[in-house]
């Protein structure tokens, strides 16, 4: 992980969204979501059965 106040003026610059980028993103925003058959949407069901794969584990420091 970087701390942000290391990075250099150029570095930070890399960093910021282009106004393509930014319109991209809102036109993004403004589709809807589509689901086909590789990705179905999760029925109310399925999403009650849904378990994580790698379950958080909670450990006492």
């Amino acid at each position: 992980m970087v701390n942000i106040t290391d990075l250099t003026q150029e570095e930070l610059e890399s960093l910021e969204l282009t106004q393509q980028e930014l319109e991209e993103l809102e036109r993004a925003r403004a589709m809807p979501i589509t689901f086909d058959e590789d990705c179905p949407e999760i029925t109310p069901e399925q999403a009650r059965r849904f378990r994580r794969v790698n379950p958080v584990k909670r450990t006492i420091n």
